[in-house]
């Protein structure tokens, strides 16, 4: 009984790691279209600013770093696309509406509270928290 059940533990943490590659990749992929005109394919930021913006778009590589090694999770979608409307507009960043388009997840931002988001935007956020430099230390919602 007790290796049936370690072995539903094993499989489930493997599933859990394939899901989360598989989002990770699908994050990527997004990013690719819809950032890295401006943030620069590594996410890095662009070398200057583009069309109307005044500003150089941010090294997205450092989210975590300027705010003491803290993911911020929720402030970062909400940045992207508007999903807790707490966030003010940053200066020539669009909202990416089609990120929130297409199938929804069950999503736990840690703080004991699930909600459901798009699957699109979770995995670009997903993706944009595997490149901070240096990692984070933890997240918070």
């Amino acid at each position: 009984m007790k290796v049936a059940s370690g072995l539903a533990v094993c499989a489930a943490a493997f599933a859990s790691e394939v899901a989360s590659e598989e989002q990770t990749a699908m994050g990527r992929a997004l990013y690719l279209t819809h950032c890295a005109a401006c943030h620069g394919n590594n996410g890095e930021g662009g070398t200057q600013p583009v069309g109307e913006q005044q500003t150089r778009p941010p090294d997205l590589t450092k989210i975590a770093q300027r705010r003491s090694g803290v993911w911020p999770i929720l402030e970062v979608m909400s940045i992207i696309d508007g999903y807790t409307k707490a966030t003010r507009p940053r200066e020539g960043m669009p909202v990416i509406a089609a990120l929130n388009e297409g199938p929804q997840v069950t999503f736990d931002s840690g703080n004991g509270r699930s909600r459901n988001v798009a699957r699109r935007l979770l995995a670009v956020t997903t993706y944009l928290e595997t490149i901070q430099s240096p990692k984070p230390d933890r997240s918070v919602p």
